[in-house]
């Protein structure tokens, strides 16, 4: 008291008043409470677009299939751009019709452009694969411990302990939410999104649904699981029916390739051969393929292995997985089997 009193008869001697006390007071906080919002829109501006990118690389080009091509692209094309611009400086303009150096930088690019993706895309689907069969042991788990008694936030937990493969990081996650009292229904919501997959966000809706509407929640989840069951049979069987498609679309770029190698090795070098025997005698040279370019249509043939190679390979991923990036894999397959047939065999 002795204290505050003596602070109070100093500040009135001084001219500073309670107000101007107060005035301090206020400028003080709202100093702290700008550089608190400030902080806010850092961290904000950090998690989206080019800073989130710049912050980490990593996590965000592999979050999504797609989004390697933002580093993949603009490095194969720096790879065609310095393999183009090295052949010019060193051989001139003619090695692009003499040579096949072209041929092989533009395809590393293309390799370097797409392997990436589809690798991301094969581990994406084997995520999504993993996560879809094990959604319904989930959900059946759940509703019979909470048949049996069980509140939904127990049930979850004793769940939450179990394996359930790609699936347990995400049930454990629910669980943690569950347990600080989010509502189940947000919370099931929240599930859906984080995993991401066709199946989970139909199956979260309806139980979502189904429980707004004042449903008996073991119902429905059993309810949900027969669907999800249901559906990977579904999906299954159309997997299994159109696995004979795929194969008669490799089987059929095989088919391509081979009938390409009988050609130039047989029917096309006969024929130079026998222009070359008859231009030696200086009668009619061309009337028996004496101008016959065999490396000319051995690229030519090369580049249209290739094409189809990866454009089969896209078809293929359609029709088996119904997603063409899916075909990817196939894709790069075939394009680097014809590369090295033409290269080495043909």
């Amino acid at each position: 008291m002795k204290s505050g009193k003596v602070l109070g008869d100093f500040l009135n001697r001084s001219g500073f008043r309670k107000d101007d006390l107060n005035a301090v007071e206020l400028d003080e906080f709202e100093k702290i409470q700008k550089d608190i919002l400030d902080r806010i829109e850092y961290q904000r501006k950090h998690r989206i677009g080019v800073n989130r990118l710049k912050a980490h690389p990593v996590e965000v080009l592999t979050e999504r299939p797609l989004n390697v091509l933002i580093a993949s692209l603009p490095l194969a094309f720096l790879i065609l751009v310095l393999g183009f611009f090295f052949l010019m400086t060193q051989y001139g303009l003619q090695i692009l019709f003499t040579s096949t150096l072209f041929d092989d930088i533009f395809l590393l690019a293309i390799l370097v452009g797409v392997v990436p993706l589809a690798l991301l895309d094969f581990k994406e689907s084997r995520r999504r694969k993993s996560i879809e069969q094990a959604l319904p042991n989930f959900f059946r788990d759940v509703a019979g411990m909470n048949e049996s008694g069980m509140t939904l936030p127990n049930a979850i937990s004793i769940v939450a302990q179990g394996e359930y493969g790609t699936l347990t990081p995400y049930i454990k996650q629910l669980d943690n939410e569950m347990s600080w009292n989010v509502p189940f229904v947000d919370a099931m919501y929240r599930f859906g999104s984080r995993i991401n997959t066709h199946l989970a966000e139909r199956s979260v809706d309806l139980i979502s649904k189904a429980s707004k509407a004042g449903g008996n929640v073991s119902e429905v989840l059993r309810a949900a699981a027969n669907d999800a069951y249901e559906f990977l049979a579904l999906d299954t069987d159309r997997r299994n029916n159109m696995l004979i498609y795929v194969i008669i679309v490799i089987v059929s770029f095989l088919v391509f390739l081979f009938v390409i190698a009988v050609m130039t090795g047989t029917f096309l070098a006969t024929m130079a051969e026998a222009g070359a025997a008859v231009a030696e005698t200086g009668q009619g040279a061309g009337q028996f393929g004496g101008r016959i370019d065999l490396f000319f249509y051995n690229r030519l043939f090369s580049h249209a292995a290739m094409i189809q190679g990866f454009f089969s390979g896209l078809v293929a991923g359609q029709m088996g997985e119904g997603n063409a990036i899916s075909g990817l894999k196939y894709s790069v397959i075939m394009v680097v089997i014809a590369w090295v047939a033409f290269r080495f065999f043909i």
